[in-house]
Protein backbone atom coordinates (compact mmCIF):
# COMPACT_ATOMS: atom_id res chain seq x y z
CA UNK A 1 0.00 0.00 0.00
CA UNK A 2 2.78 2.52 0.95
CA UNK A 3 4.89 1.15 -2.39
CA UNK A 4 1.39 3.29 -4.95
CA UNK A 5 1.71 6.61 -1.93
CA UNK A 6 5.81 6.62 -2.15
CA UNK A 7 5.90 6.60 -5.77
CA UNK A 8 3.20 9.17 -6.21
CA UNK A 9 5.33 11.04 -3.30
CA UNK A 10 8.33 10.49 -6.01
CA UNK A 11 6.75 12.04 -8.56
CA UNK A 12 6.13 14.76 -6.93
CA UNK A 13 9.53 15.60 -6.29
CA UNK A 14 10.56 15.18 -9.79
CA UNK A 15 13.14 12.57 -9.25
CA UNK A 16 10.84 9.90 -11.43
CA UNK A 17 9.23 12.78 -13.64
CA UNK A 18 10.85 11.20 -16.69
CA UNK A 19 8.97 7.65 -16.04
CA UNK A 20 5.98 9.11 -15.43
CA UNK A 21 4.37 9.27 -18.96
CA UNK A 22 4.91 5.41 -19.13
CA UNK A 23 3.91 5.12 -15.65
CA UNK A 24 0.21 6.56 -16.13
CA UNK A 25 -0.06 5.12 -19.57
CA UNK A 26 0.24 1.41 -18.22
CA UNK A 27 -1.88 1.62 -15.41
CA UNK A 28 -4.90 -1.08 -15.10
CA UNK A 29 -7.74 1.76 -13.97
CA UNK A 30 -11.31 0.37 -12.79
CA UNK A 31 -14.52 2.80 -12.64
CA UNK A 32 -15.43 2.33 -8.96
CA UNK A 33 -15.90 5.28 -7.63
CA UNK A 34 -18.90 7.95 -7.79
CA UNK A 35 -19.07 11.12 -9.22
CA UNK A 36 -19.66 12.65 -5.84
CA UNK A 37 -16.32 11.86 -4.07
CA UNK A 38 -12.86 12.88 -5.56
CA UNK A 39 -11.31 16.05 -6.19
CA UNK A 40 -8.10 17.88 -5.31
CA UNK A 41 -9.69 18.95 -1.58
CA UNK A 42 -12.39 16.86 -1.09
CA UNK A 43 -15.45 19.13 0.21
CA UNK A 44 -15.39 16.66 3.69
CA UNK A 45 -11.72 17.94 4.62
CA UNK A 46 -9.32 15.12 3.80
CA UNK A 47 -8.57 12.63 0.70
CA UNK A 48 -9.88 9.41 1.40
CA UNK A 49 -7.99 6.65 -0.20
CA UNK A 50 -8.85 2.87 0.20
CA UNK A 51 -5.92 1.04 -0.39
CA UNK A 52 -6.54 -2.74 -0.86
CA UNK A 53 -4.43 -5.93 -1.06
CA UNK A 54 -5.78 -8.98 -2.88
CA UNK A 55 -4.77 -12.58 -2.82
CA UNK A 56 -5.41 -12.66 -6.31
CA UNK A 57 -3.27 -15.23 -8.26
CA UNK A 58 -3.42 -12.82 -11.19
CA UNK A 59 -1.70 -9.46 -12.37
CA UNK A 60 -3.83 -6.34 -12.51
CA UNK A 61 -4.35 -6.85 -16.30
CA UNK A 62 -5.85 -10.52 -15.69
CA UNK A 63 -3.25 -12.90 -16.69
CA UNK A 64 -2.34 -15.64 -14.21
CA UNK A 65 0.41 -15.40 -12.84
CA UNK A 66 3.68 -18.27 -13.26
CA UNK A 67 3.05 -21.57 -11.12
CA UNK A 68 6.72 -21.06 -9.97
CA UNK A 69 5.61 -17.32 -8.84
CA UNK A 70 2.52 -18.98 -6.75
CA UNK A 71 4.93 -21.63 -5.38
CA UNK A 72 7.57 -19.54 -3.97
CA UNK A 73 4.72 -17.24 -2.44
CA UNK A 74 2.95 -20.20 -1.03
CA UNK A 75 -0.02 -18.58 -2.36
CA UNK A 76 -2.09 -21.80 -2.30
CA UNK A 77 -5.34 -22.32 -4.38
CA UNK A 78 -7.53 -19.36 -4.45
CA UNK A 79 -10.88 -21.44 -5.40
CA UNK A 80 -10.27 -22.99 -1.36
CA UNK A 81 -10.81 -19.48 0.16
CA UNK A 82 -12.52 -17.64 -2.29
CA UNK A 83 -10.90 -14.16 -3.51
CA UNK A 84 -10.85 -12.30 -0.11
CA UNK A 85 -8.99 -9.11 0.65
CA UNK A 86 -6.06 -10.11 3.04
CA UNK A 87 -5.30 -5.94 3.53
CA UNK A 88 -7.76 -3.04 4.08
CA UNK A 89 -6.32 0.34 4.71
CA UNK A 90 -7.67 3.83 4.63
CA UNK A 91 -5.67 6.49 4.01
CA UNK A 92 -6.44 9.59 5.50
CA UNK A 93 -4.91 13.07 4.11
CA UNK A 94 -6.47 16.33 5.51
CA UNK A 95 -6.64 19.18 2.60
CA UNK A 96 -4.97 21.87 4.89
CA UNK A 97 -2.31 19.57 6.25
CA UNK A 98 1.17 17.47 5.05
CA UNK A 99 0.45 14.51 6.72
CA UNK A 100 -0.91 11.16 6.40
CA UNK A 101 -3.13 8.49 8.42
CA UNK A 102 -2.47 4.87 7.20
CA UNK A 103 -5.56 3.20 8.94
CA UNK A 104 -5.94 -0.79 9.12
CA UNK A 105 -8.89 -2.53 9.30
CA UNK A 106 -8.32 -6.37 10.77
CA UNK A 107 -9.32 -8.92 8.00
CA UNK A 108 -11.36 -10.86 10.80
CA UNK A 109 -13.77 -7.49 11.65
CA UNK A 110 -16.94 -8.49 11.83
CA UNK A 111 -19.30 -5.94 10.35
CA UNK A 112 -22.14 -5.60 8.42
CA UNK A 113 -21.56 -5.96 4.53
CA UNK A 114 -22.84 -3.85 2.17
CA UNK A 115 -25.22 -5.55 -0.23
CA UNK A 116 -27.55 -6.71 2.22
CA UNK A 117 -25.46 -9.72 2.88
CA UNK A 118 -25.30 -9.26 6.85
CA UNK A 119 -22.97 -9.62 9.26
CA UNK A 120 -19.50 -11.25 8.24
CA UNK A 121 -16.00 -10.80 7.91
CA UNK A 122 -14.45 -7.41 6.13
CA UNK A 123 -12.36 -9.34 3.58
CA UNK A 124 -15.40 -11.36 2.62
CA UNK A 125 -17.19 -7.90 1.64
CA UNK A 126 -15.33 -7.90 -2.21
CA UNK A 127 -15.84 -11.48 -2.54
CA UNK A 128 -19.96 -11.06 -1.75
CA UNK A 129 -20.10 -8.46 -4.09
CA UNK A 130 -18.11 -10.25 -6.63
CA UNK A 131 -19.88 -13.29 -6.46
CA UNK A 132 -23.13 -11.61 -6.97
CA UNK A 133 -22.22 -9.83 -10.17
CA UNK A 134 -21.20 -13.47 -11.61
CA UNK A 135 -24.47 -14.99 -10.94
CA UNK A 136 -26.09 -11.68 -12.49
CA UNK A 137 -23.93 -11.53 -15.62
CA UNK A 138 -24.24 -15.31 -16.17
CA UNK A 139 -28.60 -15.10 -15.62
CA UNK A 140 -28.06 -12.52 -18.36
CA UNK A 141 -26.08 -14.88 -20.48
CA UNK A 142 -22.89 -13.43 -21.10
CA UNK A 143 -20.57 -15.97 -21.45
CA UNK A 144 -17.47 -13.90 -22.28
CA UNK A 145 -15.28 -14.92 -19.63
CA UNK A 146 -13.26 -11.87 -20.08
CA UNK A 147 -16.15 -9.11 -19.53
CA UNK A 148 -17.81 -11.67 -16.47
CA UNK A 149 -13.97 -11.29 -14.47
CA UNK A 150 -13.77 -7.33 -15.53
CA UNK A 151 -17.58 -6.65 -14.56
CA UNK A 152 -17.45 -8.87 -11.62
CA UNK A 153 -14.26 -7.67 -9.64
CA UNK A 154 -15.32 -4.21 -10.59
CA UNK A 155 -18.73 -4.93 -8.53
CA UNK A 156 -16.70 -6.36 -5.65
CA UNK A 157 -14.90 -3.28 -5.02
CA UNK A 158 -17.72 -1.21 -5.27
CA UNK A 159 -19.08 -3.21 -2.09
CA UNK A 160 -16.25 -3.21 -0.46
CA UNK A 161 -16.02 0.83 -0.88
CA UNK A 162 -19.68 1.27 0.64
CA UNK A 163 -19.33 -1.83 3.10
CA UNK A 164 -16.10 0.90 4.50
CA UNK A 165 -18.02 4.01 4.38
CA UNK A 166 -21.19 2.56 5.91
CA UNK A 167 -19.06 1.40 8.84
CA UNK A 168 -17.05 4.58 9.18
CA UNK A 169 -19.13 7.32 8.17
CA UNK A 170 -16.05 8.67 5.57
CA UNK A 171 -16.66 9.24 2.02
CA UNK A 172 -13.57 6.90 -0.29
CA UNK A 173 -12.69 9.73 -2.79
CA UNK A 174 -9.66 6.57 -4.27
CA UNK A 175 -8.84 3.32 -4.77
CA UNK A 176 -6.33 1.20 -5.05
CA UNK A 177 -5.45 -2.44 -5.43
CA UNK A 178 -2.45 -4.41 -5.29
CA UNK A 179 -1.46 -8.37 -5.81
CA UNK A 180 0.69 -10.45 -4.11
CA UNK A 181 3.33 -10.49 -7.05
CA UNK A 182 3.36 -6.55 -6.81
CA UNK A 183 4.14 -6.77 -3.35
CA UNK A 184 6.90 -9.14 -3.98
CA UNK A 185 8.50 -7.20 -7.04
CA UNK A 186 8.51 -3.82 -5.27
CA UNK A 187 10.21 -5.12 -2.25
CA UNK A 188 13.20 -6.26 -4.23
CA UNK A 189 13.44 -3.44 -6.36
CA UNK A 190 13.75 -1.17 -3.43
CA UNK A 191 16.31 -3.54 -2.00
CA UNK A 192 14.79 -5.05 0.92
CA UNK A 193 12.63 -3.38 3.98
CA UNK A 194 14.32 -3.15 7.48
CA UNK A 195 12.25 -5.02 10.24
CA UNK A 196 12.68 -5.95 13.62
CA UNK A 197 11.09 -8.92 15.73
CA UNK A 198 11.22 -9.07 19.63
CA UNK A 199 11.61 -13.02 19.16
CA UNK A 200 12.81 -15.53 16.72
CA UNK A 201 9.19 -17.03 14.75
CA UNK A 202 8.15 -19.83 12.46
CA UNK A 203 5.04 -20.87 11.09
CA UNK A 204 4.48 -23.26 8.24
CA UNK A 205 1.07 -21.22 7.08
CA UNK A 206 2.75 -18.41 5.67
CA UNK A 207 6.26 -19.72 5.61
CA UNK A 208 7.77 -17.55 8.06
CA UNK A 209 10.82 -18.37 9.66
CA UNK A 210 13.01 -15.16 10.77
CA UNK A 211 15.37 -15.05 13.58
CA UNK A 212 15.38 -12.43 16.68
CA UNK A 213 16.47 -8.82 16.18
CA UNK A 214 16.95 -6.54 13.13
CA UNK A 215 17.06 -7.64 9.40
CA UNK A 216 16.69 -6.85 5.92
CA UNK A 217 13.79 -8.72 3.78
CA UNK A 218 12.52 -8.40 0.45
CA UNK A 219 10.38 -11.10 -1.76
CA UNK A 220 8.90 -14.27 -0.33
CA UNK A 221 10.51 -13.78 2.88
CA UNK A 222 8.34 -10.26 3.05
CA UNK A 223 5.45 -11.42 2.08
CA UNK A 224 5.62 -13.93 4.65
CA UNK A 225 6.12 -11.35 7.11
CA UNK A 226 3.21 -9.58 6.67
CA UNK A 227 0.80 -12.64 6.10
CA UNK A 228 1.88 -14.44 8.90
CA UNK A 229 -0.65 -14.55 12.03
CA UNK A 230 -0.80 -18.17 13.59
CA UNK A 231 2.13 -18.33 16.18
CA UNK A 232 1.98 -14.39 17.05
CA UNK A 233 0.57 -13.42 20.52
CA UNK A 234 -2.82 -11.55 19.81
CA UNK A 235 -3.13 -13.31 16.22
CA UNK A 236 -4.82 -10.91 13.55
CA UNK A 237 -3.74 -7.86 15.48
CA UNK A 238 -0.68 -8.66 15.81
CA UNK A 239 -0.62 -9.05 12.44
CA UNK A 240 -2.14 -5.67 11.41
CA UNK A 241 1.37 -4.27 13.25
CA UNK A 242 3.82 -6.67 11.63
CA UNK A 243 1.76 -4.69 8.37
CA UNK A 244 1.94 -1.19 9.19
CA UNK A 245 5.92 -1.64 10.41
CA UNK A 246 6.95 -2.96 7.02
CA UNK A 247 5.18 -0.41 5.12
CA UNK A 248 6.95 2.26 7.39
CA UNK A 249 9.55 0.78 6.63
CA UNK A 250 9.10 0.35 3.09
CA UNK A 251 8.02 4.29 2.72
CA UNK A 252 11.19 5.44 4.94
CA UNK A 253 13.18 3.43 1.84
CA UNK A 254 11.66 5.02 -0.67
CA UNK A 255 11.99 8.19 0.13
CA UNK A 256 15.68 7.69 1.13
CA UNK A 257 18.34 9.23 -0.79
CA UNK A 258 19.38 5.77 -1.85
CA UNK A 259 16.43 5.15 -3.51
CA UNK A 260 15.67 9.10 -4.99
CA UNK A 261 18.95 8.83 -6.98
CA UNK A 262 19.13 5.17 -8.17
CA UNK A 263 17.23 5.53 -11.99
CA UNK A 264 17.37 1.72 -11.71
CA UNK A 265 15.87 1.22 -8.71
CA UNK A 266 12.90 3.95 -9.50
CA UNK A 267 12.64 1.89 -13.06
CA UNK A 268 11.93 -0.99 -11.21
CA UNK A 269 9.62 0.00 -8.93
CA UNK A 270 7.33 2.12 -11.52
CA UNK A 271 7.31 -1.50 -13.68
CA UNK A 272 6.57 -3.30 -10.75
CA UNK A 273 2.98 -1.14 -9.87
CA UNK A 274 2.03 -0.85 -13.66
CA UNK A 275 1.65 -4.49 -13.78
CA UNK A 276 -0.18 -5.22 -10.32
CA UNK A 277 -1.71 -1.94 -9.41
CA UNK A 278 -5.41 -1.24 -10.37
CA UNK A 279 -6.20 2.09 -9.61
CA UNK A 280 -10.13 4.15 -10.06
CA UNK A 281 -11.09 5.45 -13.01
CA UNK A 282 -10.55 9.19 -13.10
CA UNK A 283 -7.89 9.81 -10.71
CA UNK A 284 -5.29 12.50 -11.83
CA UNK A 285 -2.12 10.82 -10.20
CA UNK A 286 0.05 13.50 -11.45
CA UNK A 287 -2.18 16.21 -9.50
CA UNK A 288 -2.10 13.98 -6.67
CA UNK A 289 1.67 13.24 -6.61
CA UNK A 290 2.32 17.14 -6.67
CA UNK A 291 -0.63 18.07 -3.91
CA UNK A 292 2.24 15.22 -1.40
CA UNK A 293 5.13 16.64 -2.84
CA UNK A 294 6.35 17.45 0.80
CA UNK A 295 5.02 14.58 2.31
CA UNK A 296 8.18 12.71 4.91
CA UNK A 297 8.80 9.91 6.49
CA UNK A 298 7.46 11.47 9.82
CA UNK A 299 4.41 12.68 8.27
CA UNK A 300 2.99 9.17 8.19
CA UNK A 301 1.31 7.89 10.59
CA UNK A 302 -0.12 4.59 10.80
CA UNK A 303 -3.07 3.78 12.81
CA UNK A 304 -6.10 0.14 13.82
CA UNK A 305 -9.40 1.24 14.15
CA UNK A 306 -11.11 0.34 17.46
CA UNK A 307 -11.30 -3.33 18.25
CA UNK A 308 -13.42 -5.48 21.10
CA UNK A 309 -13.28 -9.14 21.88
CA UNK A 310 -10.53 -10.60 19.63
CA UNK A 311 -12.16 -14.11 19.60
CA UNK A 312 -15.80 -13.34 19.12
CA UNK A 313 -17.84 -16.06 18.17
CA UNK A 314 -19.82 -15.74 15.21
CA UNK A 315 -22.70 -17.67 13.57
CA UNK A 316 -21.43 -18.71 10.19
CA UNK A 317 -18.01 -17.34 9.77
CA UNK A 318 -16.26 -18.85 12.97
CA UNK A 319 -14.07 -16.77 15.65
CA UNK A 320 -13.65 -12.81 14.29
CA UNK A 321 -12.82 -9.46 16.16
CA UNK A 322 -15.50 -7.98 17.70
CA UNK A 323 -16.14 -4.17 16.30
CA UNK A 324 -19.12 -1.44 17.85
CA UNK A 325 -19.94 1.05 14.78
CA UNK A 326 -20.14 3.81 16.72
CA UNK A 327 -17.14 4.15 17.92
CA UNK A 328 -15.20 3.46 14.47
CA UNK A 329 -17.07 6.33 13.37
CA UNK A 330 -15.91 8.35 16.64
CA UNK A 331 -12.47 7.31 15.77
CA UNK A 332 -12.36 8.30 12.22
CA UNK A 333 -14.36 11.51 13.35
CA UNK A 334 -11.24 12.61 15.46
CA UNK A 335 -9.07 11.41 13.70
CA UNK A 336 -6.25 13.81 13.07
CA UNK A 337 -7.51 15.79 15.92
CA UNK A 338 -6.28 16.64 19.54
CA UNK A 339 -7.44 13.74 22.23
CA UNK A 340 -10.67 14.02 23.89
CA UNK A 341 -9.46 16.69 27.00
CA UNK A 342 -6.13 18.04 25.91
CA UNK A 343 -7.98 20.66 23.81
CA UNK A 344 -8.30 23.67 24.93
CA UNK A 345 -10.83 25.01 22.22
CA UNK A 346 -14.32 26.23 23.39
CA UNK A 347 -16.57 23.06 22.52
CA UNK A 348 -18.96 23.61 19.79
CA UNK A 349 -22.18 22.76 21.72
CA UNK A 350 -22.90 25.47 24.70
CA UNK A 351 -23.06 23.02 27.64
CA UNK A 352 -25.71 25.40 29.06
CA UNK A 353 -28.16 24.24 26.81
CA UNK A 354 -27.89 20.23 27.46
CA UNK A 355 -30.06 19.00 30.21
CA UNK A 356 -27.76 16.01 31.45
CA UNK A 357 -29.45 12.60 33.31
CA UNK A 358 -26.99 10.32 34.90
CA UNK A 359 -28.29 6.80 35.21
CA UNK A 360 -26.37 3.89 37.64
CA UNK A 361 -25.81 0.90 35.49
CA UNK A 362 -22.83 -0.22 37.61
CA UNK A 363 -22.68 -1.78 41.17
CA UNK A 364 -20.71 1.39 42.55
CA UNK A 365 -23.11 3.42 44.93
CA UNK A 366 -22.90 7.01 44.25
CA UNK A 367 -21.37 6.91 40.88
CA UNK A 368 -24.26 8.54 38.96
CA UNK A 369 -24.06 11.75 41.29
CA UNK A 370 -20.47 11.69 41.17
CA UNK A 371 -20.69 12.04 37.58
CA UNK A 372 -23.14 14.40 37.62
CA UNK A 373 -21.42 16.58 39.70
CA UNK A 374 -18.79 16.54 37.22
CA UNK A 375 -20.71 17.38 34.23
CA UNK A 376 -22.18 20.25 36.30
CA UNK A 377 -19.25 21.79 37.06
CA UNK A 378 -18.22 21.55 33.26
CA UNK A 379 -21.64 23.70 32.59
CA UNK A 380 -24.04 21.37 32.00
CA UNK A 381 -27.52 21.62 33.10
CA UNK A 382 -28.31 18.88 36.53
CA UNK A 383 -31.27 16.71 35.20
CA UNK A 384 -30.98 14.50 37.43
CA UNK A 385 -29.20 10.68 38.94
CA UNK A 386 -30.82 8.02 39.57
CA UNK A 387 -29.91 4.04 39.46
CA UNK A 388 -30.84 2.39 36.01
CA UNK A 389 -33.22 -0.29 35.72
CA UNK A 390 -30.97 -2.65 34.98
CA UNK A 391 -26.77 -3.25 35.46
CA UNK A 392 -24.66 -2.80 32.12
CA UNK A 393 -21.63 -3.58 30.68
CA UNK A 394 -21.05 -0.72 28.36
CA UNK A 395 -21.10 2.71 29.15
CA UNK A 396 -23.84 5.44 26.89
CA UNK A 397 -24.92 8.63 26.10
CA UNK A 398 -28.68 8.50 24.88
CA UNK A 399 -30.03 11.50 22.99
CA UNK A 400 -33.83 12.10 21.45
CA UNK A 401 -34.30 13.87 17.83
CA UNK A 402 -31.91 16.44 16.89
CA UNK A 403 -29.58 16.24 19.81
CA UNK A 404 -26.77 14.37 18.54
CA UNK A 405 -24.09 17.20 19.03
CA UNK A 406 -25.22 17.58 22.35
CA UNK A 407 -24.93 14.06 23.42
CA UNK A 408 -21.54 14.25 22.09
CA UNK A 409 -20.64 17.00 23.72
CA UNK A 410 -21.54 15.27 26.92
CA UNK A 411 -19.95 12.31 25.98
CA UNK A 412 -16.61 14.07 25.02
CA UNK A 413 -16.52 15.89 28.40
CA UNK A 414 -16.83 12.16 30.00
CA UNK A 415 -13.49 10.82 27.88
CA UNK A 416 -15.13 9.61 25.07
CA UNK A 417 -17.86 7.26 25.66
CA UNK A 418 -20.45 6.02 22.80
CA UNK A 419 -23.54 7.77 21.83
CA UNK A 420 -26.92 6.35 20.46
CA UNK A 421 -30.62 8.11 19.09
CA UNK A 422 -33.65 6.96 22.11
CA UNK A 423 -36.39 9.01 20.47
CA UNK A 424 -38.42 8.58 24.44
CA UNK A 425 -35.60 11.25 25.49
CA UNK A 426 -36.87 14.66 25.61
CA UNK A 427 -35.37 17.47 23.48
CA UNK A 428 -32.37 19.11 24.69
CA UNK A 429 -31.69 16.04 27.10
CA UNK A 430 -28.75 14.02 27.00
CA UNK A 431 -28.88 10.64 29.53
CA UNK A 432 -25.67 8.99 30.61
CA UNK A 433 -25.58 5.23 31.45
CA UNK A 434 -22.58 4.93 33.83
CA UNK A 435 -21.72 0.72 33.68
CA UNK A 436 -18.80 -1.34 34.73
CA UNK A 437 -16.71 -0.02 32.47
CA UNK A 438 -16.65 3.57 33.21
CA UNK A 439 -13.74 5.34 34.39
CA UNK A 440 -13.67 8.96 33.16
CA UNK A 441 -14.61 12.36 35.43
CA UNK A 442 -16.59 11.01 38.95
CA UNK A 443 -14.46 8.13 39.41
CA UNK A 444 -11.24 9.85 41.18
CA UNK A 445 -11.24 8.84 45.18
CA UNK A 446 -14.98 7.66 44.90
CA UNK A 447 -15.32 6.38 48.36
CA UNK A 448 -11.16 5.22 48.47
CA UNK A 449 -12.15 2.40 46.78
CA UNK A 450 -11.26 1.13 43.31
CA UNK A 451 -13.84 1.45 40.64
CA UNK A 452 -15.86 -2.12 40.63
CA UNK A 453 -17.06 -4.30 37.99
CA UNK A 454 -20.68 -5.79 37.96
CA UNK A 455 -19.08 -9.08 39.49
CA UNK A 456 -17.93 -7.35 42.22
CA UNK A 457 -14.74 -7.63 41.25
CA UNK A 458 -12.15 -4.80 40.75
CA UNK A 459 -12.01 -3.43 37.21
CA UNK A 460 -8.56 -3.04 35.70
CA UNK A 461 -7.97 0.38 35.04
CA UNK A 462 -6.88 1.48 31.64
CA UNK A 463 -2.71 1.96 30.81
CA UNK A 464 -1.29 5.63 31.28
CA UNK A 465 1.81 5.08 29.07
CA UNK A 466 1.27 4.40 25.53
CA UNK A 467 3.03 3.11 22.75
CA UNK A 468 4.40 6.02 20.48
CA UNK A 469 2.56 6.46 17.05
CA UNK A 470 4.52 3.95 14.35
CA UNK A 471 6.08 6.35 11.69
CA UNK A 472 8.52 6.27 8.47
CA UNK A 473 11.07 7.85 10.37
CA UNK A 474 12.75 4.83 12.08
CA UNK A 475 12.78 1.08 12.57
CA UNK A 476 10.35 -0.71 15.94
CA UNK A 477 10.81 -4.03 16.89
CA UNK A 478 7.29 -5.99 17.39
CA UNK A 479 5.89 -9.24 17.77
Amino acid sequence: MAAFFSVAVLLGTGYAWANFQSFANNLTTTDVISDEGGGERPADGSIDILMVGMDARTDAKGNPLPQHILDELQAGDESAGGLNTDTIILMHIPNDTGKAVAVSFPRDSYVKIAGGNGRHKINSAYGYGKNASVAALQKKGVTDQVQVEQESKQAGAKNLIQTIQDLTGVTIDHYAEINLVGFYDITKAVGGVDVCLNQATEDDYSGANFAKGPQTIQGKEALSFVRQRYGLLRGDLDRIVRQQVFMAGLAKKMLSAGTLSDPGKLRSMIEALTKSIVLDKGWDVFKFATQMKDLSGGNIEFETIPTGNPELHTPEDGTAIEINESEVKRFFKNLGKPATGTSSTTPSVDPATVTVEVRNASNTGGLAARVLDALVAKGFVSGGAANADAPMTKSVVRYGKGGEAGAQAVADALGGLDVEQDDDIPTGHARVFVAGDYSGPGTQGLAGTPLLGLDGAKKAQPETTEEPPITADGVRCVN
